[in-house]
């Protein structure tokens, strides 16, 4: 079970972190095939970074889960714009590499850090090694995650404790001891977490991962109204699903689960992680300084299509709308 758990986990939780566009290369062949839908052209995603440049000059980045995918994306953004950024996570090899890769792309030094969110004592250490090595942050994006597909009846207590660990735990030892630093030396920050567009709706068979989310999100909100004496604030985004590398080619080889996807997305295509990390720019930086306890959906729609009782009402075609349109205005009382 511990096996077939952690394989999930790596492939579902691809699902949202894992890089394309620009800074990212492509997997297996199936990723280069265009599965969008036509309507996809009314909304091509633009690859490039939105803000002027120098927005973050002179202010320093904090990123777990900055070494791939979601967390890479926003880290190369935020260097790109002068940042000074200091990824961390656990592990360092990759670490290194990103921080590396980004360092020489953009001009500006990437530090890495290895830092187990889910260890108290680690994320203490990382943060005193932070504020040594670059400064106090003022910025702040909570990313790591863990995530695994499995019934709920299942789950053994360990399972649970791994996700909520993670995702829940991990975020709360961040933003806490992050935040008492701040308050110490009287310096406010902009704190950003990444979630997912079910920590509003709940899902079934990602119980663990959809209750740690909602609780990420109640935390943020929570110290949005409680921190702003402080010069803090807290947002959050929601990402639908983005394309992928790693986990469309473990969990959908043929391409099947993404066409499904794109169907019932408004948009009619995945989304990219330059724009995620467009709008966490833009959520972090000067220019949003009176947003505060926001929770963004970021999906092309999907959360909406998937809501609406009525929304499949778009498969009838014209001459079916005719036949019932016909019947209704026959029906008494009409």
């Amino acid at each position: 079970m511990a096996a077939m758990a952690r394989l999930w986990w790596r492939g579902v939780r691809g699902l949202r972190v894992s890089g394309a566009g620009r800074f990212f290369s492509r997997g297996p062949n199936v990723l280069h095939q265009d599965n969008s839908a036509p309507k996809a052209a009314f909304f091509s995603p633009l690859q490039k970074v939105m803000l002027p440049p120098n927005t973050f000059q002179g202010k320093v980045a904090f990123i777990t889960g900055g070494g791939t995918g979601i967390g890479k994306g926003m880290t190369t953004t935020l260097s790109s714009l002068g940042a000074k950024c200091v990824i961390a996570s656990r592990k360092l090899d990759v670490l290194k590499g990103t921080a590396d890769e980004i360092s020489s792309k953009t001009g500006n030094k990437v530090h890495a850090i290895q830092c187990d969110v889910r260890d108290p004592v680690s994320v203490k250490n990382a943060v005193a090694e932070t504020i040594q090595m670059a400064g106090h942050p003022d910025v702040v994006i909570n990313n790591a995650a863990g995530n695994f597909i499995s019934p709920s009846e299942r789950l053994s207590p360990n399972a649970w404790k791994t996700i909520t660990d993670i995702v829940l735990n991990g975020t709360a030892f961040v933003t806490l001891e992050i935040g008492k630093e701040l308050i110490k030396v009287k310096k406010g920050a902009a704190f950003l977490a990444i979630t997912t567009i079910y920590a509003e709706s709940g899902s079934g068979f990602v119980l663990p991962s959809a209750s740690a989310k909602a609780g990420v999100e109640a935390m943020s909100k929570s110290l949005a109204a409680e921190w702003g004496r402080y010069g803090m604030r807290f947002n959050v985004i929601q990402p639908g699903l983005i394309k992928t590398k790693g986990a469309f080619s473990r969990l959908d080889p043929t391409g099947t689960f993404e066409k499904k996807i794109i169907e019932r997305v408004p948009c009619g295509r995945l989304g990219t992680v330059e724009e995620i990390a467009n709008l966490a720019a833009y959520f972090c930086s000067d220019y949003a300084s009176w947003v505060n306890g926001a929770v963004i959906r970021m999906d092309g729609g999907e959360y909406v299509s998937m809501a609406g009782e009525f929304n499949d009402l778009k498969r009838v075609t014209k001459e079916q709308w005719d036949m019932m349109e016909a019947m209704i205005r026959k029906t008494k009382g009409s």
